[in-house]
């Protein structure tokens, strides 16, 4: 699929996709979506945690009720995925470095390559994660590009969430906080 096509057989959007978020050649978690939008070059969906029961991080909870709106795109290698509760409160962003996303039809899949980053909504809090992780999984040896890109991806977010302002493109026609 080429980075700027997108499922516009009927003129807009696919209305419901499946998220699969692959990691080291195997599904680590698939969930069903909405799409919000698709320009082509970034899928936007929303969907309710898709976990069991709650994830504690320490510095932020995700827990059933929580939606995330999260933002694909086929030209970057990372993924933002803004987090609201269930009363519309923003927690803040959570960020995966990944391939760039592959849509066909009703399926978007992405592959997670390790690194993480998260962002507070009020900025105060930006925390690099999984550096340990990506370092073990031997990426560096197996495909040193891959690796750069995703190394690349993280300092890019990183500058991003300290730039102070929100991590998330704006939706059309939706006002920001």
């Amino acid at each position: 699929m080429s980075e700027a096509s997108a499922d516009t057989s009927s003129g807009t959007p696919a209305d419901k996709v499946d998220v699969i978020l692959m990691k080291r050649g195997r599904t680590k978690i698939r969930y069903p979506a909405e799409v919000v939008a698709d320009d082509g070059t970034v899928v936007t969906v929303r969907a309710p945690w898709a976990a069991d029961g709650v994830r504690d991080f320490g510095f932020v909870r995700f827990e059933p009720g929580d939606v995330f709106t999260e933002h694909y795109w086929r030209d970057r290698w990372y993924a933002v995925k803004e987090v609201r509760t269930s009363t519309g409160i923003l927690k803040g962003w959570y960020c995966d470095v990944t391939r760039p996303a592959v849509r066909e039809g009703a399926t978007l899949t992405v592959e997670d390559l390790d690194l993480d980053l998260w962002c507070s909504a009020d900025g105060d809090t930006v925390i690099r994660l999984d550096e340990d992780e990506f370092a073990e999984s031997g990426i560096k040896e197996r495909d040193p590009a891959a690796a750069a890109a995703a190394e690349s991806a993280l300092d890019d977010l990183e500058r991003l969430a300290r730039g102070g302002g929100p991590l998330s493109p704006p939706l059309p026609g939706a006002a920001s906080d």
